[in-house]
């Protein structure tokens, strides 16, 4: 008797289906059972939508993810089917069980039975074995766990949250995730086993004969349903494993980008049959998880190869400038390597005696800068920039001199930004900029507390007075570097008196968060003055800047706040030890360019910074007023540029306020009387009204326009010193 008869009088058909060609071959029994007509009596070749027509769609999408599981592990596919015709009612359910057999490249064809089975029914109704609730459960435990697994950032959270997971209907209870390295199986992780309890299974050679390292070895699934099972396969290892409790075990192949990185075991404390439904859930689930473990192994093997980027390129501030301390803060961007082109150094210049430290206790340097760009290309170029500084530096140059070097140095490296698409209506094309880079230069003599400033393009410095107040110095300033290998960089020279700080940092303080320069120094500016009041260290006042910006460390250092970072952050706080014999004087100084007229706004907020804490705020307007009138003045009438230095000294309550605004013209002021319509000629006349005292001082070079007020509560008691012979001060003298 043929195999054809016997398989038809069992009501057993025979397939082939072909995914390759998209054709299935039939005999005349399963042509019958899914309904086919039209076929040679002995069966025949149809296509694979005329095979597919004649499943129920719900089904099919079921057995669809069957097969590929089949086909990935390289076992038989079993699934049920409802069989419909033409009009969609359901006809009949029929039993498959096939082997796939791979072809050529990704293809492959089943080769098996179909057989009807004499159960009830179903209709036309969505529940069957394969669907209804417990595949919905399935679906949404399967949406959980993959968001659940894409969050998680690192092999610790990939590991709690594969712990955690509660699949629907067959929960294991005994979890592990096992690695390899060099030819050892190794547990990374493992949940519901005491960590006493493993013993040589933490550790083992990858040949060894035991389910996980078979795993690994050959890529496949391994599903042991019973423990009779597991003795019968691994009579060696079952000793070891005998004791944990368990029924039944599922070992999944970590597969990523074709190649096996570990296993996934789950144990069950109850027996399990493995349907391919529930192979189905469990090979997902390795597959998220295997693909977490990835990200989160690149993700921690960039965050340790920023460390050592970070370790290398920044410099370790620790104690040994005498009378002076030192903070820094280095924040990098989100996303990729966490690095970025934002760099601070500490630099001992020579000329002072060795210290113990290594910074020297004689003069030394503080560097900041920003290179353009966020990559490792920004990085590497901030490295090279950091040295050729440093060199600089080393050779004994001034400020100036070492920045302009350092510009014609960037500038020869001919590095280029990533090329970028125009249009400006009549061209369209890509263009590329050379790469620049901000940066301050700090020249320091810890014995004076003298600091020589030069500056290409980077924001002004902080300064932090003895009593809290907080101003931004401005300072004179070229080009950033690698524009132009030419730029002159002009050095401002400022005294920081015991109890002062000086706060320089790259403009990612300042503008993340949607601040600009303006709101973002406002924020900044609280935070030094609140721990100023506090009495905070300097280590604790670094802290609190950054944290103003992203929040406590445990948050801008890892986790979702991590990638959501704007810029890069650099800042260095650098304060001279002591308080003054007596109480120190604010004092700004500002010089305003005739090319720079723009810097008069500046010298009205220096002014309104310096009185921030004044008595009266009419008098701050008035000051304001009149420096706005002096400097314009200077612009308008002289061709040089206008000083502005302003003072406000004595005890709260009592204090006076005197600002000198000189140039370099020997013309002096006269008086005007300025018509109704008159544009200008008001200047002075506003001083006489305003001021408690102003005058005009003759110079070996130029003159000194400058007035006096005195804070309500205090007695007037005329300059603190004498004023020199000129024009009659109080006078009534016109601009």
């Amino acid at each position: 008797m043929r195999t054809e008869d016997v398989l038809a009088a069992i009501a057993t058909g025979l397939w082939r289906w072909d995914n390759a060609s998209g054709t299935v071959t039939l005999d005349a029994e399963a042509a019958r059972l899914l309904g086919l007509s039209g076929l040679p009596r002995d069966g025949g070749t149809v296509t694979q939508a005329a095979v597919r027509s004649r499943f129920h769609p719900v089904d099919w999408n079921e057995v669809d993810g069957i097969i590929g599981l089949a086909v990935a592990e390289g076992t038989l596919a079993e699934f049920r089917l409802r069989i419909v015709d033409e009009e969609g009612r359901v006809r009949r359910t029929v039993r498959s069980r096939s082997k796939p057999v791979l072809a050529e490249g990704e293809s492959h064809y089943l080769i098996g039975t179909i057989q009807e089975v004499a159960e009830p029914q179903p209709g036309t109704s969505a529940r069957t074995p394969v669907t209804g609730d417990w595949r919905r459960s399935r679906e949404a435990f399967l949406l959980d766990a993959g968001r659940a697994l894409a969050e998680a950032r690192s092999t610790a959270e990939v590991l709690r949250v594969a712990a955690s997971l509660s699949m629907p209907g067959f929960s294991p209870d005994g979890l592990a995730v096992f690695g390899v390295t060099a030819d050892r199986l190794k547990v990374l992780g493992h949940h519901g086993y005491d960590p006493t309890d493993a013993g040589p299974l933490a550790d083992m050679p990858l040949d060894t004969e035991y389910p996980a390292a078979e795993v690994i070895r050959n890529g496949r699934a391994l599903y042991i349903p019973n423990p009779d099972e597991y003795q019968r396969r691994y009579p060696t290892i079952w000793p070891l494993v005998r004791g944990f409790g368990r029924h039944s075990w599922a070992f999944l192949p970590l597969i990523v980008a074709g190649r096996t990185m570990g296993t996934w075991m789950a144990a069950f404390s109850h027996p399990v049959a493995f349907t391919p439904d529930e192979r189905s859930v469990l090979t997902t689930v390795a597959r998220m998880l295997a693909q977490a473990l990835a990200r989160a192994g690149v993700a921690e093997s960039e965050r340790e190869l920023s460390r050592g980027i970070q370790r290398s390129m920044m410099p370790t501030l620790g104690p040994g400038i005498p009378g002076m301390s030192v903070a820094a803060r280095y924040v990098p961007t989100g996303g990729g390597l966490q690095v970025g082109g934002d760099w601070y150094d500490i630099i001992p210049l020579p000329g002072g005696p060795a210290h113990a430290t290594g910074h020297g206790g004689g003069r030394f340097a503080l560097v900041i800068g920003d290179v353009q760009g966020h990559d490792v290309r920004a990085a590497g170029l901030m490295g090279q920039l950091r040295i050729a500084l440093r060199a600089y530096a080393a050779e004994g140059h001034r400020p100036d001199a070492v920045l302009s070097r350092a510009s014609r140095f960037l500038t020869g490296l001919h590095d280029y930004t990533e090329s970028e698409a125009f249009d400006d209506g009549d061209h369209v094309g890509t263009y590329s900029a050379p790469r620049f880079a901000t940066c301050l230069y700090l020249e320091c003599d810890p014995a004076t507390g003298t600091l020589e400033i030069a500056r290409a393009g980077h924001p002004d410095p902080a300064i932090r007075l003895a009593d809290g107040t907080v101003i931004m110095r401005p300072t004179a300033g070229g080009l950033p570097l690698g524009i132009d290998p030419d730029t002159d960089y002009p050095t401002t020279r400022i005294v920081l008196e015991p109890g002062e700080t000086i706060m320089i940092c790259t403009d990612g303080l300042l503008e993340t968060g949607g601040h600009d320069l303006d709101s973002g120094w406002e924020r900044i500016r609280a935070v030094l003055e609140e721990h100023q009041a506090d009495g905070d260290t300097l280590e604790k006042l670094a802290d609190a800047l950054v944290q103003a910006v992203h929040g406590p460390a445990s948050h801008y250092t890892t986790g979702p706040l991590a990638d959501r970072r704007e810029d890069d952050i650099a800042v260095v706080l650098l304060s001279r030890h002591g308080r003054p014999a007596r109480r120190a004087p604010r004092r700004t100084v500002l010089t305003v360019a005739q090319a720079e007229p723009e810097r008069i706004a500046i010298a009205r907020q220096q002014l309104r910074d310096l009185l921030h804490d004044w008595a009266d705020g009419e008098q701050i307007d008035s000051a304001v007023l009149m420096v706005s009138e002096m400097v314009t003045n200077v612009l308008v009438h002289t061709d040089g540029d206008a000083l502005m230095v302003a003072e406000a000294a004595g005890e709260h309550g009592g204090r006076r306020l005197r600002v000198e605004v000189s140039d370099t013209s020997d013309e002096l002021p006269h008086r005007r009387r300025p018509g109704e319509m008159a544009s200008s000629g008001r200047g002075l006349v506003l001083m006489e009204m305003l001021a408690d005292l102003w005058g005009v001082d003759p110079r070996g070079e130029g003159k000194s326009i400058w007035f006096e007020l005195y804070e309500p509560g205090g007695l007037a008691q005329g300059p603190a010193e004498p004023v020199p012979p000129g024009p009659s001060v109080g006078s009534p003298t016109a601009s």
